[in-house]
């Protein structure tokens, strides 16, 4: 066996802590025994890189190394259990069943993670089933609402699916045990279902609230009132004010998107001021008698 972890993980003296994890997991997935039966050349090379990846992932061992202090054996390391001895013994302080030495691959690797939490003190073999992933398209106002739906998987039953109200666009939502099977009795995969949302025709999500333009008559800007305006959740009556000019934006507070603690964004509305179709005379007769507006000069500051 090489004397030198650094030669062993194929890493240089320098390597960073993610360089030598990253380089023992993708050794580790070619080599564990899990991987390989009966091939004894394999186990014994998981052995020499597990032995490693023990010491440089110490920070303080991998120090003493460098100075020469220990060599890599480490004079100061528990005795090593490998894994033979570990499916027969049943040792909790077994490397391959370290939580310290292996717990940072859970999250960023199902497959490899499976392979130290898989095997029991009885030494049965069990791998947890492989997620799937899909994608599905949902209405921009069932993401905001939330509803219940159906996805039919390509090779299996059409399965329900909660779309929890504020979702959003390219969300995931994990369907449990809907993944692959599990081998010697492991639990399955889930399914992970990526949602996309479709664009509204005039609502437009800003975080957790929603913005979008309401258009108004001219006589409506001048004189004020109340409107009909939709939302998400159902059409409101809104005031507005005399002389609300376009641009103008009102606030529907608590309108917008539902939140987990039970609250919501709200609703930004820009008035937009719109003319009638087609010639209208009596308003031409107006604005042509109305002299006031020829000292009105909204482009003031703008610049020739």
């Amino acid at each position: 066996m090489s004397r030198d972890p650094y030669e062993l993980l194929g890493v240089k003296k320098d390597a960073t802590q993610k360089d030598i994890q990253s380089a023992f997991r993708k050794l580790a997935k070619k080599l564990h025994p899990d991987l390989n039966p009966g091939d004894k050349k394999a186990e014994d090379r998981f052995k020499e890189i597990s032995a490693a990846y023990e010491l440089l992932s110490d920070e303080e061992k991998r120090g003493r190394f460098d100075r020469g202090e220990i060599d890599m054996t480490g004079a100061e390391q528990a005795p090593r259990h490998y894994y033979r001895d570990y499916a027969s013994a049943g040792n909790a302080g077994n490397p391959y069943h370290n939580s310290a030495g292996y717990a940072d691959f859970g999250e960023s690797d199902d497959i490899f993670s499976s392979f130290f939490s898989r095997r029991t003190r009885g030494g049965d073999f069990h791998a947890q089933g492989q997620n799937r992933q899909y994608s599905m398209e949902v209405d921009f106002l069932d993401a905001v609402n939330g509803t219940k739906t159906q996805i039919r998987l390509p090779d299996g039953p059409a399965l329900d699916l909660q779309i929890p109200p504020g979702t959003r666009d390219g969300q995931t939502l994990r369907l449990r045990g809907k993944g692959e099977a599990g081998i010697g009795g492991g639990r399955p995969g889930d399914a992970l279902v990526e949602i996309r949302v479709r664009p509204h025709r005039f609502y437009v999500r800003d975080g957790d609230d929603i913005r979008f333009d309401l258009p108004i008559t001219l006589r409506e800007a001048v004189l004020g009132g109340k409107v009909r305006a939709p939302t998400p959740s159902g059409p409101v009556n809104l005031t507005l004010p005399p002389h609300s000019n376009t641009g103008k934006v009102l606030r529907l507070k608590g309108k917008g998107v539902p939140k987990k603690d039970g609250s919501a964004g709200d609703i930004y509305i820009s008035l937009k001021i719109v003319l009638p179709n087609g010639p209208d005379e009596q308003l031409t007769d107006f604005m042509t008698g109305w002299t006031a507006g020829d000292e009105q000069d909204p482009r003031k500051g703008m610049g020739e």
